[in-house]
């Protein structure tokens, strides 16, 4: 379940009201995924560090994986953890990755946000608390649900390399 939050958001982004919001969700992760603010700049470039530690937003239908048709998965960028796949993404008209569902759902965390006088829910990684983006009630079937994930938050992993990445248990998912 959400956990409830209501924090002042943080002005970075063209449209703030778009897909990203303020989280405490990295104070939430594992002890092996707490690293500094410089430990994690030094991890990730300036945009996945504006959006997963800062709750950024990228621009829509200007990201890497809006359109990516390709078959494979999709891991956290900051920790490699499996989040999404090709077989459960959907063009959602929003111009950003959208899922109806996550393959590993232990990994996604959920927080309700009230911020910008909305209600939505932020999905974050449970592994390292790096932001992802949110989810919303209007996706297709058979979950209703739709996973607006930002570009910046994801690794894809084609479906050819995902053994070799040891990502076997997630192959039937990357059709």
């Amino acid at each position: 379940m959400a956990k409830e939050k209501n924090e002042t958001p943080i002005e970075n982004s063209e449209d703030p009201a778009a897909c990203a919001v303020p989280s405490n969700a990295a104070t939430t992760a594992q002890d092996a995924f707490k690293k500094s603010d410089s430990e994690w700049r030094e991890l990730l470039d300036e945009n996945q560090f504006r959006v997963m530690r800062l709750q950024g937003t990228e621009p829509s239908f200007r990201n890497a994986f809006w359109d990516n048709k390709d078959k494979g998965l999709y891991l956290c960028a900051a920790c490699e953890a499996p989040l999404f796949a090709s077989k459960e993404k959907f063009d959602s008209g929003t111009g950003w990755p959208s899922f109806w569902k996550s393959i590993a759902p232990e990994n996604v965390g959920e927080t309700v946000d009230t911020s910008y006088g909305m209600r939505r829910v932020e999905v974050h990684c449970n592994r390292c608390g790096g932001h992802l983006g949110h989810v919303f009630g209007d996706g297709p079937r058979p979950t209703g649900m739709r996973y607006c994930i930002n570009s910046a938050s994801l690794e894809f992993v084609a479906k050819a390399d995902v053994e070799e990445r040891g990502l076997e248990d997630y192959a039937k998912h990357a059709k």
